[in-house]
């Protein structure tokens, strides 16, 4: 089961959600989507909380209301950090999160520490806590399915892209061939219009004949 909520309206559609339990926890660690930022209460035990950024989203594009309801609701969520003040919470992007087949359920690592952000966590906030509260969800989704959904419109995303660029390349050569044609018809035109002087002397007729020709 998963737990969602749904951040601050003013901050924009965000949701916020977390696992039941470590099983659920491990579910959500292996099907993460690239646009998640994952949350825990550091060095303590405590809810691994998610946050869903819009597309094309990093972490530095956060909004500071929508950061303060994640780090309360993982300190709510916490057993010993719900009870002290001045908590250190962590949060760094999904796809930074390292599983190796020698942890426990639930336990995950760092692919980069230097990715790893800390924000410091005063004390619970009831009425933030109790806001996200009101608009809790219980689900039961099929994780996996959902993250090969999303695997799916990636590669045909891609295809599109790739395609739109194959054909974006043949217009342009097409383009250059047909300038090339253009000028190499332009040169040919001036050239059979072009009369030397040596063509003139040819002739044997004077200058005033030649013009009289044009007349």
């Amino acid at each position: 089961m998963v737990f969602y909520f749904k951040a601050r309206p003013e901050a924009g559609d965000y949701t916020i959600f977390m696992g039941l339990d470590k099983y659920e926890n491990e579910e959500l660690i292996k099907y993460g989507f690239p646009e998640d930022i994952w949350f825990h209460v550091d060095k303590m035990s405590s809810a691994h909380v998610y946050l869903r950024l819009h597309r094309g989203q990093t972490v530095d594009d956060i909004p500071e209301g929508v950061l303060e309801d994640c780090v309360q609701l993982v300190k709510a969520n916490s057993i010993q950090g719900n009870k002290v003040n001045n908590i250190d919470v962590v949060y760094t992007p999904w796809h930074n999160l390292k599983k190796t087949a020698s942890m426990d359920v639930g336990q995950v690592g760092f692919h980069n520490s230097k990715m790893v952000r800390t924000v410091k966590v005063e004390k619970r906030i009831n009425d933030i806590v109790n806001r996200l509260n009101r608009t809790k969800v219980e689900r039961n989704p099929d994780l996996k399915a959902e993250r090969e959904a999303v695997n799916a419109a990636e590669r045909a995303e891609r295809k599109n892209q790739l395609r739109e660029k194959k054909r974006h390349e043949e217009m342009e050569k097409l383009e250059k061939e047909r300038q090339a044609e253009l000028r190499s018809y332009k040169n040919l035109m001036v050239a059979d219009k072009m009369t030397s002087n040596k063509d003139i002397a040819s002739t044997n007729k004077t200058l005033q004949e030649l013009e009289e020709d044009f007349m």
